[in-house]
């Protein structure tokens, strides 16, 4: 799936993306800035996270709750230095856990990412709308 939108259409983009069932776990690929977080904000919300939703650029994950049994684990691993860091963390354990798992710099933990996967990758374009694949 391929989609062309602009920062104000992010909420319809994240339903898009969900009506699609993707994997579980989501490997999140773009540039720096180019709105990973913001989307996952948006799809976290569509999932029914009520908390509000930041970066874990410095605490690795952030976990938000969707229902009694469900959770959302939202990854930021572009500061880890190997993947033994990751290990350490107990970053198996979440991506075997059953819940969604957004994971952003998964480039990062190559060797980590369960086979059943699916990918997002957003690209900022000349006019300045992005361009999401969702494969």
């Amino acid at each position: 799936m391929e989609i062309i939108f602009t920062l104000d259409e992010i909420e319809n983009v994240a339903k898009k993306i969900l009506s699609e069932n993707p994997k579980k776990v989501i490997l999140f690929y773009g540039k720096m800035g180019v709105g990973k977080t913001t989307l996952i904000k948006s799809l976290a919300k569509n999932l029914g996270v009520n908390d509000a939703t930041s970066s874990p650029t410095f605490s690795l994950v952030n976990e938000y709750q969707i229902s009694e049994h469900q959770y959302l684990y939202h990854f930021d691993v572009y500061r880890l230095k190997n993947e033994t860091e990751a290990l350490d963390m107990g970053i198996d354990e979440y991506l075997y856990s059953g819940n969604w798992c957004f994971i952003e710099w998964a480039e990062n933990i190559p060797n980590l990412i369960p086979d059943e996967h699916s990918i997002i990758r957003i690209e900022t374009l000349p006019d300045g709308k992005r361009k999401l694949q969702l494969n």
